[in-house]
This record gives C-alpha cells, sequence and structure tokens, in this order.
C-alpha cells in the first residue's frame, strides 16, 4: 500500500497536467463591408498622403456626403488639405452585379474598377494630378475596409510606371449633420 501523501502529491500533478490555460478571447471576425451601407450618410475622413520618394507628408480631410440611389452611390468628396487648399470630386459608383461597382470622377480616366474582395472593397483606378508642373497620371489602388466601431480604413497605394510614389490612408467615420 501507497503512503498517503505521495498519493496525494501523484494524483495532485496528474489533474493539474490535465487543466488547460484559460483560452485568449479571439477578437470578432471581420464586417463585411458593403458600400452602399458604409457609405451613405455624412463622414469626416481623417489621413494623409506620404510621398514615397521624399517621405514628405501631407495632412488631409475630407467631408463626405454619401446617397444610395437605385444601383448608384454617389460620393460628394470636400477635400481640404494641410497646406489650405480645397476642392470638391464627386464619385459616381454604379452596381454592376453583386459586389461589383463601375466607378467615374471627375479626374478619373476611363472607369474604376470597384470589387469586393472577401471582407473589403478594392478600388483601381487611374487619376490625371494636376502638379503645378503640369498633369500627370497615376494610378491608385485602394483598399477599404470596415472596423468594429463602424469606421472604414482606405489604405492606398499611388503608382507611376510601376513604381510606387505614395500611399494614402484615411479613417471614416460617420459624423452627425
Amino acid at each position: 500500500m501507497l503512503p498517503a501523501r505521495p498519493v496525494l502529491l501523484l494524483t495532485g500533478a496528474v489533474l493539474a497536467g490535465c487543466a488547460s490555460m484559460p483560452d485568449i478571447p479571439k477578437p470578432p471576425p471581420p464586417k463585411k463591408l458593403v458600400l452602399e451601407q458604409a457609405l451613405t450618410g455624412r463622414l469626416l475622413a481623417e489621413g494623409a498622403f506620404v510621398n514615397s520618394l521624399t517621405g514628405g507628408e501631407t495632412r488631409l480631410n475630407v467631408l463626405i456626403d454619401g446617397t444610395w440611389e437605385g444601383q448608384v452611390l454617389t460620393l460628394v468628396e470636400d477635400f481640404t488639405y494641410d497646406g489650405g487648399l480645397t476642392e470638391r470630386k464627386t464619385w459616381r459608383l454604379t452596381k454592376t452585379a453583386e459586389g461589383i461597382y463601375s466607378g467615374t470622377r471627375e479626374d478619373v480616366i476611363g472607369a474604376a474598377d470597384v470589387r469586393q474582395d472577401g471582407d473589403g472593397v478594392r478600388l483601381d483606378y487611374r487619376v490625371t494630378l494636376d502638379t503645378g508642373l503640369g498633369p500627370i497620371a497615376v494610378r491608385f489602388q485602394d483598399l477599404l475596409t470596415l472596423n468594429a466601431d463602424g469606421s472604414v480604413e482606405n489604405a492606398a497605394v499611388v503608382s507611376k510606371w510601376g513604381l510606387k510614389i505614395g500611399r494614402v490612408h484615411l479613417t471614416m467615420r460617420p459624423q452627425k449633420r
């Protein structure tokens, strides 16, 4: 017969080995971004453009008024840059199929390709930029994702001839009128 103390120690060790650490809570899965839901109403986008060549940064705010009518999402964007420059651009995103849109804007060359990609939305388009030295055409590739708090992140790469020349990051939050 085994003495009681070693049996208790052995039993305790076996039971301790069966115990497990508590699970680390997992964040909720990302919500799927649906453009006509997330971008209607008034939004304020805050962020910056970072020049990949010089490292220079230009802060910007964009007040966005979004409306959904029929199959068209209209986004009136009022930009304010940190140097005081302001401009207005208007996106018209026409839904052509589930998760697929064709987009136009004053400075977009041709049409923007807009597609649902998993939980996010990707935009691919070319824009004519006025640089002060004359207009140049650049490519934007945006990824929009929905955050748990209802804000929308926009991360974009700007390129020319396939070379990255900059990036844009904006966070859009609903605003009260």
